[in-house]
């Protein structure tokens, strides 16, 4: 499974540039990103689960479309549950991990969310993070590639 953050992953942020968004009301995704997402997915037939804070604004259908129409064949996709608590990132997978991740399943976290290197090292070793300006690159979908199919990951 993949845990993707969608700002700052396939959204880079450039705050000197107004974002571009697509008739569907939602931003565009860098095509360098696009490529490197959907290079996972075929490599692993990883799914997704959306960490990211617009996670609860669609349906799982519209979050569909929305990967479809910017070029991503996503076979499952999946969401963290909505956050009334406002809690941080770091706990929300704490909480995901803790209550419906099955061991049996290798998974990576791709997110910009410094916070997360304070996950514990069982989580932290499955964490990807990309640089907010740049999003995710080749490189790092190497390395997330490499998680999955090793299934670099523990039991906590």
């Amino acid at each position: 499974m993949i845990l993707l953050d969608i700002d700052g992953v396939m959204v880079p942020a450039t705050s000197w540039r107004r974002p571009q968004f697509l008739s569907d009301g939602f931003s565009a995704f860098s095509s360098k990103s696009v490529e490197a997402l959907q290079r996972i997915i075929f490599e692993t037939d990883a799914g997704i689960i959306l960490t990211t804070s617009h996670k609860s604004t669609y349906d799982i259908d519209k979050w569909r479309e929305i990967f479809k129409s910017r070029g991503l064949d996503v076979n499952r996709i999946d969401r963290l549950p909505n956050n009334y608590l406002n809690s941080s990132r770091k706990d929300e997978i704490l909480s995901w991990h803790e209550a419906a991740h099955d061991p049996n399943e290798s998974f990576v976290i791709i997110d910009d969310d410094k916070s997360l290197n304070d996950l514990p090292n069982h989580l932290k070793m499955n964490l990807i993070l990309t640089s907010p300006l740049v999003g995710l690159t080749d490189e790092l979908a190497d390395n997330a590639i490499s998680i999955l199919n090793q299934g670099l990951y523990t039991y906590a």
